[in-house]
């Protein structure tokens, strides 16, 4: 009696834990962005001290941008998007391997490749939002 007085009344169905279904590829971009930027002036700055705060500053950034890119695989793009854009998964794989390549690396042409890989992301991202 009890179990049915509690039982849910309407199934819902959400994509995330909280459904507030505001995605945009700029976070995992502003992150990529930081990346690079990071590089550059790791290059530019001899001082060790500065040189491991960027270390640092890089890679959590660089994960937070893997972060974004995730969630945008997971959790807003679903089969309608993969059928229209059939690449989208092996893009969205290739920019991990990139953002973890900058992550491992001083060089700012991986952040540059980063970037761009997200920037195809993001006009992907849009033109599913137009339909």
């Amino acid at each position: 009696m009890l179990s049915r007085l509690f039982a849910p009344k309407v199934k819902v169905s959400a994509h995330c834990d909280l459904p507030c279904g505001v995605y945009d590829p700029a976070q995992a971009r502003i992150e990529a962005e930081s990346v690079k930027a990071v590089q550059e002036k790791y290059q530019a700055n001899e001082d060790a001290d500065f040189r491991t705060r960027a270390l640092i500053i890089k890679e959590q950034r660089a994960e937070l941008a893997k972060h974004h890119v995730s969630v945008l695989w997971s959790d807003y793009f679903k089969p309608p998007h993969f059928e229209k854009f059939p690449q989208l998964h092996q893009l969205v794989n290739d920019t991990l391997k990139a953002l973890s390549a900058a992550k491992a690396s001083n060089d700012p042409k991986t952040g540059e490749k980063a970037l761009e890989l997200i920037a195809e992301i993001d006009r992907i991202f849009w033109e599913t939002k137009k339909a």
